[in-house]
């Protein structure tokens, strides 16, 4: 068989196996509480896989090897390091209460979680509408995939994108949760491979020593704090922004709600242990940004460094393309596995949140949950068609902001029990957000986890000073 007859074949095969999955998933969705968090009835490994692979995706797997590339050390210490123990704090410190809370009340959403924590119809709904900033990781992701296709396939990127947003709908509309669920398990399963056969595969650029190697290429490149670096300069901006931005990204609608999916207490501890393994393993990519360094490739935009650096390393050969066949579908199986899960998570919150408490509940919520799904796709597609430089950087501003804005009112109500004046709890989003674009956009705060760990640390001192103080008067 030759090259692009496997090519074409093991494509063909990934996409039929994955619309199966979702076939299957379908025949278990019967309302809209299935299509958005399941029926309870999932392993807590399928959990934690489902939840690494929408942690990781296109980001780590495409993207973020870029920023390493250029700025070294530091970039990996940012990303890999620092991002892994805020994953792991944020499940140890949440998952019980949010778990708790959402199965007392039947959440499906955050917004809907909010709700009910602070008995607010107005507050759920703007956190409803400040959530559909996750679209601008549905950017990231549509556009790091597209810049892969290109490098498989004979396409253009605009042509990759209208491929892609096809292929994922097409299982996302039948399945929903459980679409996403299964199919995620395989492509984490590949992802897995993929990222550990990589990681050893570099070792040959690193024999004189790994941190021989980085000075090679520039003291700062190699030091733990860049000051070349206009992202990645000092102690804040790599290890606790680092920290701060990653637990706060974890309390996204589409990773968060994945606590939603288990079946009660008793798995969390299995449910934590897979996703940051399996988490961590995955972050063994940003190590492409290093190795492409070292193989002295000369790309222009970061952006496409894994592309390059793979067509570099396995396009040469004829037993190369087979591998680079399996590497390239995976990477695209990396960004698929987030944006379903963003997508069923959006799709549902705007029909739960938005669409249900302004005009009432609709008589099919899970046909017109499917209906949004293309709508949030066309959206998406328009603002992909043509792509910011740093695509990265672009959706972190987005993302980001969400998670100023929700850190402090989902920390303080899982962990404080009491009341919360309502007002506090919107004046604390609405600082975590505006803080962060502020700065980001006009105050010349160039890193957006920098601009957005110092809105979370605003947002969290105004509410943990009113509730200081009333622990004073009492």
């Amino acid at each position: 068989m030759t090259p692009e007859i496997f090519k074409y074949t093991v494509t063909f095969a990934y996409a039929i196996l994955v619309l199966w999955l979702s076939w299957v998933g379908m025949r278990r969705t019967q309302d809209i509480k299935g299509f958005a968090i399941g029926n309870k009835d999932m392993s807590p490994y399928v959990i934690g896989f489902t939840l690494a692979a929408s942690i990781a995706s296109t980001a780590t797997f495409v993207i973020n090897p870029g920023f390493v590339y250029v700025d070294g050390l530091s970039a990996f210490l940012h990303y890999g390091i620092s991002a892994s123990f805020g994953i792991l704090a944020a499940f140890i410190v949440l998952t019980r209460g949010f778990l708790k809370l959402g199965e007392q009340h039947q959440a499906l959403t955050i917004p809907e979680w909010i709700y009910h924590r602070y008995q607010s119809r107005e507050l759920s709904l703007f956190f409803a509408f400040i959530n559909l900033l996750s679209i601008t990781f549905v950017v990231l992701i549509l556009v790091g995939c597209s810049l892969l296709m290109t490098g498989l396939f004979p396409l253009d990127q605009k042509q990759s994108l209208l491929v892609i947003l096809v292929f994922v709908f097409s299982y996302v509309l039948m399945g929903g949760t459980y679409a996403h669920a299964y199919t995620n398990t395989l492509q984490g399963v590949m992802m897995l491979f993929i990222s550990v056969f990589l990681f050893v595969q570099g070792f040959k650029y690193v024999d004189g020593g790994f941190l021989q190697a980085l000075s090679s290429v520039g003291e700062n490149y190699a030091a733990m704090v860049n000051p070349d670096s206009r992202l990645y300069y000092n102690f804040f901006a790599v290890f606790i922004s680092g920290f701060v931005i990653t637990f706060a990204l974890m309390l996204q609608p589409h990773i968060l709600t994945k606590v939603l999916y288990l079946r009660g207490e008793h798995d969390i501890k299995k449910f934590i242990a897979t996703t940051v393994v399996v988490g961590f393993c995955f972050s063994l990519m940003l190590a492409i940004g290093f190795y492409a360094r070292f193989a002295g490739l000369e790309i222009e935009s970061q952006d496409v460094v894994v592309r390059e650096y793979l067509l570099f390393e396995f396009g040469s050969s004829a037993v190369g393309q087979y591998v680079l066949t399996f590497i390239f579908l995976t990477l695209l199986a990396a960004g698929m596995s987030t944006l379903d899960g963003i997508l069923v998570s959006l799709s549902a919150m705007v029909i739960n949140d938005i669409v249900t408490p302004i005009v009432g509940k609709l008589p099919s919520a899970l046909m017109w949950s499917r209906v949004l799904l293309v709508a949030v796709g066309l959206v998406a597609l328009a603002l992909a068609w043509n792509p910011p430089a740093l695509i990265g950087l672009f959706a972190q501003k987005g993302v980001y902001g969400l998670a100023a804005a929700s850190a402090a009112p989902i920390l303080f109500g899982v962990l404080y029990q009491g009341a919360i004046p309502k007002g506090l709890v919107f004046l604390a989003a609405f600082l975590g957000l505006t803080v962060h674009l502020i700065l980001n956009l006009v105050g010349g705060v160039a890193n957006p986890a920098v601009s957005a760990t110092i809105a979370v640390f605003v947002s969290m001192t105004l509410i943990g000073v009113y509730l200081m103080s009333v622990r004073v008067r009492r």
